[in-house]
């Protein structure tokens, strides 16, 4: 697999400004990891040794309980950036990263990453984004399971998705692209497979979605919007 780290750095939107000769610096200090699917990038606990982009394929981000019930947090797609909290306050992995399909990362190791901005602090402008972006999300996340029924967190949360992954395929709607079964539904929002499958089926029983094996489509944006309401 030939990987432009050039293009990935200079191109890439939570990275966009930096200066050239920054982006020069980085290519010089990165490398590219390949990864098969399922196979692990980093586990809960792990030092925080640097920052991982994703360039091919998808990154499943989980917690698993002491009695091996998994939350799946979300899955990290193409162009986005993971494991910057450790990288910045220097403490374990908070949680576990797998590649969903085959996958490629550009990694930035921690050390390399920090000497340049002990030397170059103003280039944690460009930076500080993806941690206020994933807070934003954290916090949403926290305020839908303190304040919101399962139907409105569920809402928020196709939603969510369908900025991230819908498409226009030639169907009805917008197609999310990436595999979701009802189990992975159920994980992100702690709760049970069967909770999950009712709230779907209400909604494609509304003509808001339309369902098919591992894969939903959102017929009415409006209709899921109105859920929030």
């Amino acid at each position: 697999m030939v990987i432009d780290k050039h293009q990935i750095l200079s191109t890439n939107p939570l990275l966009s400004g930096l200066p050239s000769d920054v982006v020069e610096q980085l290519m010089l200090v990165s490398t590219v990891r390949e990864l098969a699917d399922g196979e692990r990038l980093y586990s809960q606990g792990d030092e925080g040794d640097g920052l991982f982009g994703v360039i091919k394929g998808r990154i499943r981000l989980s917690n698993t309980s002491k009695d091996g019930k998994e939350l799946l947090v979300m899955l990290v797609q193409t162009g986005d950036w993971i494991g910057e909290i450790s990288l910045f306050d220097g403490l374990p992995r908070s949680h576990d990263a797998f590649a969903v399909g085959n996958c490629a990362v550009l990694y930035l190791p921690r050390e390399k990453f920090n000497t340049l901005l002990k030397a170059r602090p103003e280039l944690y402008q460009y930076f500080i984004p993806m941690l206020c972006r994933k807070l934003r999300l954290a916090l949403s996340y926290v305020e839908g399971a303190a304040l919101f029924s399962l139907a409105e967190r569920l809402a928020q949360r196709i939603l969510e998705l369908l900025k991230f992954y819908g498409i226009d395929d030639g169907g009805n709607g917008r197609l999310i692209d990436v595999h979701l079964p009802q189990e992975d539904l159920a994980k992100m929002l702690g709760v049970s497979r069967q909770a999950i499958s009712r709230e779907l089926k209400r909604l494609e029983t509304e003509g808001i979605i339309e369902l098919a094996y591992g894969k939903l489509r959102v017929l009415d944006k409006l209709g899921l919007e109105r859920q929030l309401a």
